[in-house]
């Protein structure tokens, strides 16, 4: 069984934390284990030794440098989630996109 830690980060959490249950359905129905939470942007520091991927919500695309920094000593990728994911809420789509992040 594969494991794999996900963060989403956006402004106070609400879209982020459907988009974060529905993959959360996606990752169960294809026995992948791990853990997939949204938190706010002031948050995200305290996760980063326990996670394996940050995605962040499209309106905080311009913090990704700065985050990418903040992750780069705990090897965490950072990307921004893209608007049709995010905008359907499609935690299929989610977990593809971070799959294949990680696999790069």
């Amino acid at each position: 069984m594969e494991t794999v830690n996900i963060l989403l980060c956006c402004g106070a959490g609400m879209s982020s934390g459907f988009l974060a249950q529905k993959t959360r359905k996606a990752a169960k129905k294809r026995k992948i284990s791990g853990s997939i939470e949204a938190r706010s942007e002031s948050e995200v520091a305290s996760y980063l030794d326990s996670i394996d991927i940050l995605l962040l919500g499209p309106h905080y695309a311009s913090f990704k440098a700065e985050m990418a920094e903040q992750a780069a000593p705990y090897n965490v990728v950072v990307d921004v989630i893209p608007q049709d994911i995010y905008g359907m809420l499609d935690g299929e789509g989610l977990l593809d996109f971070a799959l294949n992040k990680l696999e790069k």
